[in-house]
């Protein structure tokens, strides 16, 4: 049997495909020089992210910022749930929410709006923003 090749598109396009029809929300592969990671937002299009050892990581689009929509306080979790534990360059999908901005007893979410890797949450917990810092940086996907 022949090893997979998991940078073809045409691999990459029918993993994808397989995961929308068995109803599957990601997959992830792990070998020695590389990682393929493929996350379905339902309604849009798969996220890919294809990483090789050796080669750089960073995409060719700039990074997009999150910016706050409105003045308050930054919560980086729901106050229902604990923290999450420190991700860096997690991967994150189209509406996904990333934070939260309170004003007294609201929460307002602050979402994604695009898919890609978060590389920055400029923000601590509990801190006051205002409208329109920055508060996430996402990188698209390479």
């Amino acid at each position: 049997m022949s090893e997979l090749d998991f940078s073809d598109p045409a691999t990459i396009a029918c993993l994808a495909a397989a995961l929308e029809a068995a109803g599957v929300d990601g997959l992830e592969i792990k070998q020695p020089a590389r990682q393929l990671r493929i996350v379905l937002a339902r309604g849009n299009r798969p996220s890919i992210l294809l990483l090789e050892e050796g080669k750089p990581t960073a995409p060719a689009t700039p990074a997009v910022l999150i910016k706050a929509p409105m003045a308050g306080y930054f919560w980086g979790h729901h106050p229902s749930r604990p923290p999450a534990a420190n991700n860096d360059r997690q991967i994150v999908t189209l509406a996904e929410i990333l934070g939260f901005i309170r004003v007294g007893p609201i929460l307002l979410p602050v979402k994604a709006n695009q898919p890609g890797i978060l590389s920055k949450c400029f923000a601590a917990h509990g801190a006051m923003v205002g409208f329109g810092d920055s508060l996430f940086e996402i990188e698209p996907y390479p």
